[in-house]
């Protein structure tokens, strides 16, 4: 048997933890330290002082997201917490917190209007609104925010279209959502209970609407499928819908703005991609290795003991499992630091694994790669109008994205 480590045996400091991102693709100065440790698992200090395990190892990461001794809901014990605003009281849970079997009951209702067939239908409007949004900032131009011109505005308008949300109340849930994901944070329990019922509130009467008066989308498709037939609770749509929406803008804007600086900061990694189209799909793959933005949202808590890596995770602890972090593993990714639009990247985590892998993968990687391969294609001059030291990132979240990225062409 391994020799093992639990929280009791620790008599070193731990360090910190999340640890702030300075840039939207290199490691955190602290993630350098954690991945050079022998052990594939670390123990670090959250901000409320209690302690919780970092896996820094892919395969390890791999294993434990498959491992049911771990749960996803957040009322258990030492659910690893990264601010005071996550231990607030919620009155609902979203599919991303349930365990089996109840969480495998919601998702097999969502699973028809994700599959890689039904996503790939959809390239014609996502290509109609990615070429709309291009025509508006060249009109714009010759200098514009991309975050908020392209990187937001182009899953919101594929969002909106899914889930029957009229495109005029973008700009409310667009805020609400970047209150949820970047800057919970830095909210008390009454700004994120506040932010919470706001949203909340909304879906609950556009739920409401779309079981009285249906229309083409998937949360219509449910209200009358589901709902209707008892099968569904209007609540369970209504946290449905919320979780949808949130993955589905947050974490794909928060790559394209990411990808967009990679690229620039990459010019040869670009210019090989402007004289290969064909690569652009597995480039989304390494953009997706290589930013990882929903850096914090991949959080467990054991419910049994775990030996795994040579340590043994108590019931009770919390188990963090860093995107960024496991996505640069040297076992699994050659020479990790170094962005390759060639290199064979689709083993990532970007989207998780195990029961909980991202749901809404395929249409990322649909919204990505048209989003990417027209921008550059219509703008091949494309540069950064600041330094890219200059570029902000958001407060350590769930999800971790640029507050605004201006560039010229």
């Amino acid at each position: 048997m391994p020799d093992t480590t639990t929280v009791s045996e620790s008599t070193s400091a731990t360090p910190a933890f999340p640890m702030a991102r300075t840039c939207p693709y290199a490691l955190p100065e602290g993630y350098t330290d954690l991945r050079g440790k022998e052990a594939p698992l670390q123990r670090v200090t959250l901000f409320d002082g209690t302690g919780a395990w970092v896996v820094s190892g892919h395969a390890e990461a791999r294993k434990l997201l498959a491992d049911s001794r771990l749960s996803s809901d957040k009322l258990n014990p030492g659910f690893p917490a990264i601010s005071v605003a996550e231990k607030a009281h919620r009155p609902f849970r979203t599919i991303t917190e349930l365990d089996p079997p109840e969480h495998d009951t919601h998702r097999r209702m969502l699973i028809p209007a994700f599959t890689a067939r039904r996503i790939q239908e959809m390239r014609p409007l996502v290509q109609k609104i990615v070429d709309d949004c291009l025509d508006a900032i060249i009109e714009k131009g010759p200098s514009v925010d991309l975050v908020a011109e392209f990187a937001v505005h182009v899953p919101s308008m594929v969002i909106c279209h899914l889930l029957d949300i009229p495109y005029e109340d973008h700009e409310f849930f667009q805020a609400m959502t970047r209150k949820i994901t970047q800057e919970r944070g830095t909210l008390d329990e009454a700004g994120i209970k506040q932010v919470l019922g706001e949203t909340w509130g909304y879906l609950d009467r556009r739920v409401t609407e779309l079981e009285n008066e249906p229309e083409q989308g998937l949360l219509s498709l449910l209200a009358t499928e589901r709902v209707a037939s008892g099968t569904l609770e209007h609540h369970d749509l209504v946290a449905m819908a919320l979780v949808l929406l949130v993955a589905a803008q947050e974490t794909t804007s928060s790559t394209l703005g990411s990808g967009i600086v990679t690229l620039l900061e990459h010019p040869g990694q670009l210019a090989r991609l402007q004289a290969d189209p064909a690569l652009w799909p597995n480039a989304v793959e390494e953009l997706l290795r290589f930013t990882s933005v929903a850096d914090m949202g991949t959080r467990r808590a054991a419910k049994e003991d775990i030996e795994i890596g040579g340590v043994v995770i108590r019931a009770g602890e919390g188990v963090i499992i860093p995107n960024l972090l496991v996505n640069r593993d040297p076992k699994v990714f050659a020479d990790p630091d170094t962005f390759d639009v060639g290199r064979s990247a689709r083993t990532h985590l970007a989207f998780g694994h195990g029961v909980h892998n991202c749901i809404g993968q395929n249409m990322s990687r649909l919204v990505l790669e048209v989003g990417f391969q027209s921008l550059f294609t219509r703008l091949p001059g494309l540069r950064l109008a600041v330094a890219a030291e200059e570029l902000e990132m958001s407060p350590a979240g769930g999800v971790q994205t640029l507050t605004a990225l201006p560039v010229a062409w």
